[in-house]
């Protein structure tokens, strides 16, 4: 199946915070998305391996991806070494994507910008002949896609550009709560704490998307940074 768009999260829910509302953008304009997520998201503060990848296949049937996988790469202990890379870029050679979104280039989990390296990394290498992979030992041709995106996950990074989502704010929000493990519970004080269990997190959540929709005249927006220069056809594109 070839994809149109393939968001790369390394933790289940990266995707569904950082970029859903990209997607159900790019979806209901008929373009194709999936997921990768690379980890289960085993070493959370909250709720387990197990718990994250049923949340995640929840949450991928509310933002109608065509697929959602999981590469069971070690959670905090994966490297951005050739056994991983390889393993990306079998999946992008799988689903040959137009455009690739990864996660934020630095952000307060160690993960983030690990992944975001190794992913681009990937990205690049999977346009190489001369790295051979298979699946289910059928041969792959290479392929690289066309842009690879970061999306702004903690850290409050200035974006390179900005995707409208208000219409589709509403959306994101149900398939985000479809991580309930991972959200305050007032009738189970004595879990953990975590930064998104907090109280307030999701108004402050709220709040950034509205922040980064007043930069654009949007109601409300995602951001992404950019390695390479992005260009338009015309001026227009920008307004």
């Amino acid at each position: 199946m070839k994809l149109d768009i393939l968001a790369f999260g390394v933790h289940p829910d990266d995707v569904d915070f950082s970029c859903a509302g990209t997607l159900l953008r790019h979806i209901e304009l008929g373009k194709k998305a999936g997921i990768i997520d690379l980890t289960a998201g085993e070493m959370g503060t909250r709720g387990s391996g197990p718990l994250r990848l049923e949340e995640a296949q929840k949450a991928a049937k509310i933002l109608g991806v065509e697929v959602r996988e999981n590469l069971r790469f070690e959670d905090a202990f994966f490297s951005n070494d050739k056994e991983h890379i390889l393993e990306v870029i079998k999946m992008i050679r799988k689903y040959q994507p137009e455009i690739v979104l990864a996660n934020a280039i630095r952000d307060r989990h160690p993960d983030h910008g690990r992944a975001a390296k190794l992913l681009y990394d990937a990205c690049f290498y999977s346009g190489l002949i001369r790295i051979e992979t298979s699946i289910d030992g059928e041969q792959q041709e290479a392929w690289r896609p066309k842009a690879v995106y970061h999306y702004i996950q903690d850290r409050d990074i200035k974006p390179d550009f900005l995707v409208d989502i208000t219409p589709y704010f509403d959306k994101k929000i149900e398939a985000i709560l479809s991580f309930s493990s991972q959200f305050y519970n007032p009738e189970k004080k004595d879990l953990p704490i975590s930064t998104l269990s907090e109280k307030g997190f999701l108004d402050m959540f709220k709040g950034r998307a509205r922040h980064y929709g007043r930069e654009a005249n949007f109601e409300k927006a995602e951001g992404f940074t950019v390695e390479r220069t992005p260009g338009v056809n015309n001026l227009f594109d920008l307004l």
